[in-house]
């Protein structure tokens, strides 16, 4: 049995995160779900607590500082933290502006800094604690168009091993994990608006990676899962490629 009892999701309303909150809860975990989106994270608790989980709403902007603070202090001990919070802008080295550039960090980088910054003290002190971090294979592979996205998703590597080091002897684990295309509600819904259908997605994905497919939601909750428990208890500093072989292949 999982000896964590507590675990705070960043971005747990929907997509991955909320495929984590699912996993977890199903392992017996109490869950605090903290996202942007206030009426997204209410309704996705309410959904988990009917079906008899003990889930905790939490609505913050992880790339506000303050709010972060609030990880640390208004839930207690906090046992996993899974940073799987983050925004994905297109645009290239040349053409993405200023502002996005500061948002997309903000967001993505600062936001991770912030929540571990807010909950690793107090693993630290309990000599205990797993944070997870969501990165993506294209800090690994690159890509085109996507400049701020990688940029900040590479940044979070760097991020987990420094305080993967940091916190090492205090019995801390911090890891990475590095999905591949993965088809979540926020894809459907997006392509829905331009008649593509969820099946004619999973069309236009075949042929990723060396399983020529996209992953769902559940497959990279399932690696989450196991770099946040116990079973991976002699795994730290590293990044766990979830890509179906994508880097592998060529980025193809």
């Amino acid at each position: 049995m999982q000896e964590c009892k507590q675990a705070i999701i960043t971005g747990g309303a929907s997509g991955i995160g909320r495929a984590v909150a699912e996993r977890m809860v199903s392992e017996g975990l109490t869950v605090i779900i903290a996202d942007v989106n206030a009426v997204a994270v209410k309704r996705t608790c309410d959904e988990l607590n009917a079906n008899g989980a003990h889930a905790m709403a939490c609505a913050i902007d992880v790339a506000d500082a303050s709010e972060c603070t609030r990880l640390g202090t208004d839930f207690g001990q906090i046992d996993i933290l899974v940073a799987c919070a983050g925004i994905q802008t297109a645009g290239t080295v040349i053409d993405t502006t200023e502002e996005t550039w500061r948002r997309v960090l903000a967001v993505n980088l600062a936001g991770v800094a912030n929540c571990c910054r807010a909950v690793l003290p107090g693993m630290s002190q309990r000599k205990s604690g797993s944070i997870v971090v969501v990165s993506s294979n294209n800090a690994v592979c690159g890509s085109a168009g996507m400049a701020a996205y990688d940029a900040s998703k590479a940044g979070v590597l760097a991020l987990v091993k420094s305080a993967a080091i940091e916190h090492g002897s205090d019995g801390v684990r911090v890891n990475a994990i590095s999905p591949g295309t993965t088809i979540t509600d926020y894809h459907i819904d997006r392509f829905a608006e331009q008649g593509v259908s969820e099946q004619q997605l999973e069309e236009m994905t075949a042929g990723t990676g060396l399983l020529n497919r996209a992953a769902a939601p559940e497959e990279i909750a399932n690696a989450i899962w196991f770099l946040a428990s116990n079973e991976a208890s002699y795994i730290t500093g590293t990044n766990l490629l979830v890509d179906g072989g994508f880097s592998l292949a060529g980025g193809h």
